[in-house]
């Protein structure tokens, strides 16, 4: 039996005739760039998020990017976020012109660790970025406390986390703006890359909107220097049929995650994910720690699973961010995790035959 990672394939198969039909509207309209359909998902993803404005952007690493411009960090303002993550999180910080500066992760959820920041921050910290990784929430309420208490900003990389609930209300509503991706893979994917930034600030959504399009709000009146980031009709007509469809597929994860967690509880090492008693998890990613976790993952790919390792380096030891000067030993929980971290399928066309197989396979090799 073949099991993927993901299986883009499979999803598409139940949505086809929605999205034909949404895609041969957008080019009959000719609409290409931005245009109506792309207005209308931007609405009712803002309306999704319960905030007040989405702006649609080329991809995830752009809506980081156009966030942090947008609320006016300056080059050599400094950024607290988090090692384990993607590369795109810190890359963002970096590119313009901010620093990013790395806390520890909760051992229990690979977000970050709230009771490590208030010692990173400096006369130049101007933002906190949270990582809501895997589609789980980070801990915001005492973020959010010390940037009250520091008079910081909070961006969200909600990158991996649609629809997920801190304390009952969606992530990406807590800061001055949150960043999603909308890559092919994401829990809500579109057909190619894709992002938005959500904001309830009227001034951000303007100015990101405005940076993406060069710097201008009417044609050749440019206002400041910006950049070429903008949602593509076609894209904003899938994500608006698939939109209709998440809460669904992310039932469906977390029934999987159910059955995976209990299935598994007692093999002997391996630890299963933990929900926050405060979190509502989207588990865009079901991700195990296992002891010997490249010898098991090589077992379960020659077995026709697809185990993934998401992320097996943090940024920190990463080549691209020798500059930081940071070696081993900097942040145990984040290289801790690295070496444990194994990403078993997880995505809501699985069968429960799929399952079944997976979880016989994982207990043979572990």
């Amino acid at each position: 039996m073949r099991i993927p990672q993901a299986d883009l394939r499979a999803q598409y198969e139940t949505i086809k005739n929605e999205v034909t039909h949404v895609i041969t509207e957008a080019i009959e309209s000719t609409q290409f760039v931005r245009g109506q359909a792309s207005m209308r998902f931007e609405e009712r993803f803002a309306a999704y998020c319960e905030v007040d404005y989405a702006v649609g952007v080329a991809n995830g690493t752009d809506a980081l990017m156009l966030a942090l411009r947008a609320i006016g960090l300056q080059a050599g303002d400094e950024v607290i976020t988090v090692p384990f993550t993607f590369t795109a999180t810190a890359e963002a910080i970096h590119w313009v012109g901010g620093t990013p500066v790395f806390v520890d992760i909760d051992p229990a959820n690979y977000t970050m660790d709230a009771s490590k920041i208030e010692d990173k921050i400096t006369d130049r910290t101007r933002v906190i970025m949270p990582v809501h990784l895997y589609g789980h929430p980070a801990d915001m309420d005492p973020i959010l406390e010390l940037a009250k208490k520091y008079d910081l900003k909070v961006i969200e990389d909600a990158a991996q986390a649609h629809g997920a609930l801190y304390k009952g209300r969606k992530v990406g509503s807590f800061g001055q703006a949150a960043a999603f991706s909308f890559y092919p893979g994401k829990n809500l994917g579109a057909y190619g890359d894709a992002g938005g930034v959500v904001t309830s600030d009227v001034k951000i959504a303007d100015m990101v909107r405005k940076l993406g399009d060069h710097g201008s709000v009417k044609k050749y009146e440019n206002e400041t220097m910006g950049f070429n980031s903008r949602l593509d009709g076609i894209q904003g007509a899938v994500l608006g049929v698939k939109l209709t469809h998440l809460d669904g597929w992310t039932k469906r994860r977390r029934e999987i995650t159910r059955f995976y967690n209990e299935a598994l509880k007692d093999v002997e090492g391996l630890a299963t994910p933990r929900e926050s008693s405060w979190a509502e998890s989207v588990y865009h990613l079901y991700v195990v720690q296992v002891d010997n976790r490249d010898q098991v993952k090589q077992r379960l790919n020659e077995a026709g699973i697809g185990a993934a390792i998401h992320y097996p380096r943090p940024l920190h030891l990463q080549k691209s961010y020798d500059f930081m000067k940071l070696g081993p030993g900097s942040f145990p929980v984040s290289e801790a995790a690295g070496q444990r971290v194994l990403s078993l399928p997880n995505y809501p066309e699985m069968t429960d035959e799929m399952l079944a197989y997976v979880v016989q396979q994982v207990k043979q090799c572990v």
